[in-house]
């Protein structure tokens, strides 16, 4: 399987050093894509002896079968579309790029149409199996809280006009509540779970959204509530930060690399 990668941070390094090892069988990686050439991608490329490409014509060149996207929402807006419609496969982790009922609804009918696979991994949130079972039978309420220390929500527009003192907090400071589909773009590189669980259950405008910063968490920590037909399902997860980037989940980070190993295999287990 011959894998480009879409972003130089922490999950194209997690990527580079599994494939390198060879732990996901017969997998190769033959780009890591930036838009710039000051990318941190291209020193990341150059130490694993990867092709560092800026365009979609010279990832095109590099014929992958599956490219990984993790850079943004504007990656998604930029490359997935043209990928899907020449049939290549796309993993998206920017998920709340697809709050845009446009966009989802045009990579949906470019991988229907070319036969690629269009697929969002759950990220650092668990049970989107039993939610979506759960759909079947009818759903009545979907909520997330993604509640992070206040180091998380450094450097986001948002909120910084809130003017919240995030080094001062002393307790918990909701920084939005409401509807996911309000949410999800005031957080672009936080809240993507909140996006994977929406288009998994009831969809952005049922599903709600609670983001808050709390100065005593450690960890990154979610809590999904889900009420319907089947009964009430309650799930709390306590995330690691990614070492390099606490405004990701580790789990999110091997969230993308064992999708990435399902597309290896013919065997799955759970939905």
């Amino acid at each position: 399987m011959r894998v480009a990668i879409i972003g130089g941070g922490t999950i194209a390094r997690l990527f580079l050093e599994h494939i390198k090892r060879g732990d996901l069988g017969d997998t190769e990686t033959v780009a890591i894509v930036s838009r710039s050439g000051r990318s941190r991608g291209r020193p990341l490329a150059r130490e694993f002896g990867v092709a560092f490409v800026t365009s979609l014509a010279d990832l095109l060149a590099r014929k992958p079968d599956v490219v990984v996207e993790a850079a943004s929402h504007e990656a998604v807006r930029e490359y997935c579309g043209a990928l899907l419609d020449k049939g290549i496969a796309v993993i998206v982790l920017s998920g709340g790029a697809l709050c845009d009922d446009g966009l989802r609804a045009q990579l949906e009918a470019s991988a229907n149409k070319s036969g690629a696979l269009l697929y969002v991994p759950s990220g650092g949130i668990g049970g989107l199996d039993a939610l979506k079972a759960a759909c079947v039978a009818g759903v009545d309420e979907v909520e997330i809280a993604v509640t992070k220390p206040p180091a998380a929500w450094l450097g986001i527009p948002y909120v910084e006009k809130m003017k919240v003192d995030l080094g001062g907090l002393r307790e918990p400071k909701t920084l939005f509540e409401g509807p996911a589909r309000e949410g999800v773009p005031h957080f672009p590189a936080n809240v993507n779970i909140a996006a994977v669980l929406s288009m998994a259950g009831i969809g952005f405008d049922r599903t709600r959204l609670k983001v808050v910063a709390d100065p005593a968490l450690r960890y990154n920590t979610h809590y999904i509530t889900i009420k319907g037909r089947t009964g009430n399902i309650s799930i709390k997860l306590e995330n690691v930060p990614a070492p390099e980037n606490p405004k990701t989940a580790w789990l999110a980070c091997y969230s993308a690399l064992a999708a990435l190993k399902q597309m290896t295999t013919q065997t799955r287990y759970g939905t």
